[in-house]
């Protein structure tokens, strides 16, 4: 099999107002001072308060559609990661000194290197598509951003040191997971990094907004960028609406008119949004569907729909909330090689329980996605690049 689609595969299988975010500070501020945290929090901000910012803009880069990736350092000093940003897990995981497998020419997270490091000396395991990762779970300053970029320092921060990680760490240059969902997803309970920032008070607002751009040249990469703590009002439009998640684990919301040409369904579906997933996946006969309406056949050596580059499709639309949405034809026709297109849709098991639908990439490089953490709610705006 390509190892590209391999890869492709393996990624499936897995504005507030200002009155609310006064609200939301003040008693993020009162829960402090009950639980005799606020003193800290003020150490903390004085401390930081040379590499902090209230809003962060970090820049992500999509690995051949793969895995949208950005800097990150841990410790002090800092160490220098890149990890693929993934709403679809909790945790943030690196690898350590102790890691070979997949590790090769991979940069190691040495904690004697770090003055701020705290051990746990607990074991810890993710189970992946590309196979399980494992360790030990430490405490360090986490800064969202590389050396030399703008970061937003979060102390005391959880991290998964990994001993062993999957196999898709061979074909990637990513040396790690940064996980940005909710803290009921996380392995063995702990505070997510940003969830952390968020709960010391260290974002303007409770909220981050991803934009993904569109894809350029054959084999050259798409930029991205996540924006922690505002919108991003220079790559997204105004925010079509919000809809309230269903699951605060995931970003986890209902959607419905999944449709393709004549191909119409009228079921209401659990989805999810995913950053790290780079197609729409969803129920066999969904996407069977969808796929046939846009012209695509399956291939069933590689296990993917193979579609005309120049294929005259129409848009996939669905309706979240109060408002419809399309992903047009030049966001699911992923061209893999000179005269080899993909339909970026594949089918995944669902057995009536949990999200029936992951919007990857297509669907998040048509539209940015506000991820607003302290309302539990997610909002749509048109990408403009």
């Amino acid at each position: 099999m390509n190892p590209l689609i391999l890869l492709l595969l393996v990624s499936c299988s897995t504005a507030a107002v200002l009155e609310h975010q006064l609200a939301w500070k003040e008693s993020q501020m009162i829960q402090m001072i009950r639980n005799g945290e606020y003193p800290a929090y003020l150490e903390y901000r004085d401390r930081m308060v040379s590499s902090n910012l209230d809003t962060v803009v970090q820049s992500a880069t999509d690995y051949v559609y793969y895995e949208y990736m950005g800097n990150i350092t841990v410790g002090t000093p800092d160490q220098n990661f890149i990890v693929v940003l993934d709403t679809g897990s909790a945790n943030l995981l690196i690898p350590g000194t102790n890691c070979t497998t997949y590790c090769e020419n991979k940069r190691l997270f040495n904690e004697k290197d770090s003055t701020t490091y705290i051990s746990t000396n607990k074991p810890w395991q993710i189970k992946y598509a590309s196979g399980d990762a494992y360790g030990v779970l430490g405490i360090d300053t986490v800064k969202i951003g590389g050396s030399g970029e703008d970061q937003l320092a979060i102390p005391n921060s959880y991290l998964g040191i990994a001993d062993t990680v999957g196999s898709d760490f061979k074909w990637s240059p990513k040396e790690g997971v940064f996980g940005l969902a909710f803290t009921a997803l996380a392995v063995d309970g702990i505070t997510p990094p940003l969830i952390n920032a968020i709960n010391l008070g260290l974002l303007d607002q409770p909220i981050f907004t991803t934009w993904f751009g569109q894809r350029g040249a054959l084999g050259t990469a798409a930029s991205g960028a996540f924006t922690y703590g505002a919108l991003d009002r220079t790559h997204c439009g105004p925010v079509i609406g919000y809809v309230p998640l269903t699951n605060a684990r995931h970003f986890q919301f209902q959607a419905t008119g999944f449709s393709l040409g004549s191909y119409i369904s009228t079921t209401t579906y659990e989805v999810i949004t995913d950053t790290a997933t780079s197609f729409l996946c969803g129920p066999q006969a969904a996407i069977d569907n969808l796929a046939k309406a846009a012209g695509a056949t399956w291939d069933p050596t590689n296990q993917v729909y193979n579609i005309p580059c120049n294929a005259d499709a129409g848009p996939i639309k669905m309706k979240i909330g109060d408002f419809n949405y399309v992903i047009r034809a030049n966001n699911y026709i992923l061209q893999i090689d000179v005269n080899s297109c993909l339909f970026a849709a594949i089918p995944q098991s669902y057995t009536g329980f949990g999200p029936a639908w992951i919007l990857g990439g297509p669907f998040m490089r048509q539209y940015c996605n506000v991820h607003d953490i302290g309302q539990k709610r997610v909002g749509f705006s048109l990408s403009l690049q």
